[in-house]
């Protein structure tokens, strides 16, 4: 009898492990749940307000409004701004789909700018050029909402004369970068708001839905705490004006409490990881470019390949229990539900490079040397080593 010996296959990777920060974190999560369950506050409970006074403190913003998720954040902005048919709201189209769905609930119109092929966040000349594509169109320019793509906060010291210079205002979609630093100034102070989300995968992430708007504008943050339940004046059955149910559970603010007293430490641990990335894969792809004197959180780790190796690159790391994935394959633009919306200028070429080339390799901040050199040698070993195919 002949027995065939195989070697066991490595086992598989998780694109984001929030198991390990779960044993990480302890009894914490545990015992902060049990104090909910214990009180029976689960809407807008105490913990609420606690996390809102401690998300403040963490970013400096004088007022944040917590609220159900990211695009109910977004929203609350567009509703308290009174955006409507006939505004022009501009944003990348190299984003997901909810920086542009919210611009749709309320009948405006979405054009669509290119983005930097080095940062993938706004390029302001491609604003301009959608601002008078939008003047062209006959629609009322009324704001920008720049997306911090991968953790990296746009260039708002270019993004910023432009809206000034036009009127504008400027909301951050700061879904994939709170926690960040541009030049001086922390994600949540910039613009007349931040809206972020602590879905799951986030830097910052609750174990369900929830989200939250960051403004230096206590009458803005007066106005989206009414929207925020239904219009509330004086009571929920006071309605001053038409709004949502955008409450944050209770239970989700206790995880985000927990979370946010590690949260510091995490942000180092993921640029260092970055930076090793950087160090070994350099050489054959194009590695993510952090903006100088600004501060990344990568939500994402996305380095630049040819478009003919990608797809190659994904198949041997599937194999080998590795996951990637790629944020985004078809720029909004292009999507069925989007297309029929402006463009600036002659179109969106670096968009649409873009999503050809990008693919994000696992990220989080206990992901270990020994693993991250086994995705390391997995890539280059797809690659083939030895040229930069992703310039």
């Amino acid at each position: 009898m002949t027995s065939t010996l195989t070697t066991p296959l490595p086992s598989p990777l998780s694109f984001i492990d929030l198991r390990a920060q779960r044993r990480h974190l302890g009894r914490a999560i545990d015992d902060a749940i049990a104090r909910v369950l214990q009180h029976g506050q689960f809407v807008m409970g105490p913990e609420v307000a606690i996390l809102e006074r401690e998300l403040a403190a963490f970013c400096g913003a004088r007022e944040v409004v917590s609220c159900s998720n990211g695009t109910d954040a977004l929203a609350l902005v567009l509703m308290a701004k009174q955006v409507g048919a006939g505004d022009a709201v501009f944003c990348p189209s190299f984003t997901f789909a909810a920086t542009a769905e919210v611009i749709a609930w309320f009948d405006a119109v979405a054009v669509f700018v290119d983005v930097h092929p080095d940062t993938f966040n706004m390029d302001p000349a491609s604003l301009e050029r959608g601002i008078a594509k939008a003047k062209q169109l006959g629609l009322k320019p009324a704001g920008v909402i720049a997306v911090d793509l991968f953790g990296q906060p746009a260039d708002y010291e270019a993004i910023e004369p432009v809206c000034r210079a036009h009127g504008l205002w400027l909301l951050c979609d700061a879904a994939q970068s709170f926690g960040a630093t541009y030049r001086e100034r922390k994600v949540g102070t910039i613009g007349c708001a931040t809206a972020t989300s602590f879905f799951p995968a986030k830097p910052l992430g609750c174990y369900g839905d929830g989200g939250a708007v960051f403004t230096d504008d206590p009458d803005l943050a007066a106005v989206l705490r009414s929207l925020r339940v239904h219009g509330e004046g004086a009571d929920k059955y006071d309605n001053v004006r038409i709004g949502m149910n955008g409450r944050l559970d209770t239970i989700q603010a206790a995880v985000l409490i927990e979370k946010l007293k590690i949260f510091p430490a995490e942000i180092e641990k993921r640029n260092a990881i970055a930076e090793r990335y950087n160090a070994a894969l350099a050489d054959v792809a194009t590695v993510p470019r952090v903006l100088s004197g600004c501060r990344s959180t990568w939500a994402q780790y996305t380095i630049k390949v040819a478009p003919r190796v990608r797809d190659r690159i994904i198949d041997e790391l599937k194999a080998q229990g590795i996951p990637t994935a790629v944020y985004y394959r078809k720029p909004l633009h292009q999507q069925p539900a989007y297309r029929h919306w402006p463009t600036a200028g002659n179109g969106l070429p670096v968009s649409e490079a873009l999503a050809q080339q990008v693919l994000s390799l696992p990220m989080h901040p206990y992901l270990d040397e020994a693993t991250q050199d086994r995705i390391v040698s997995a890539v280059r070993a797809a690659i083939g080593g030895g040229t930069n195919t992703g310039r």
